[in-house]
């Protein structure tokens, strides 16, 4: 749940979301469910010249289990909160 309730307050936010396949899509975060599935919004291909079939696509939806990384926005990370709720979580509370 922890990062689940951390995504959902980037909502509306610019991310970059890599897959296991190596495809790395750049969009605004539109939506995210307890399973992490993600939604973009005016997305485009970080390598288009390696996915030219993925230049027309402006929103997808993103299964959680395919997803390796996600890239947040450096102003979008409070690490104190992030810290604190880690803890929290560590200790069962």
């Amino acid at each position: 749940m922890l990062f689940f309730s951390y995504f959902k307050d980037l909502v509306g936010r610019e991310v970059t979301v890599e897959l296991k396949n190596d495809l790395a899509i750049q969009g605004t975060l539109h939506s995210v469910d307890q399973y992490l599935n993600i939604k973009l919004e005016n997305t485009r291909v970080v390598d288009q010249e390696k996915y030219p079939h993925m230049l027309s696509v402006r929103n997808c939806f993103i299964r959680g289990s395919v997803v390796r990384y996600v890239q947040l926005p450096p102003d979008g990370v409070d690490i104190d909160l992030l810290h604190d709720a880690t803890r929290r979580e560590a200790r069962g509370g």
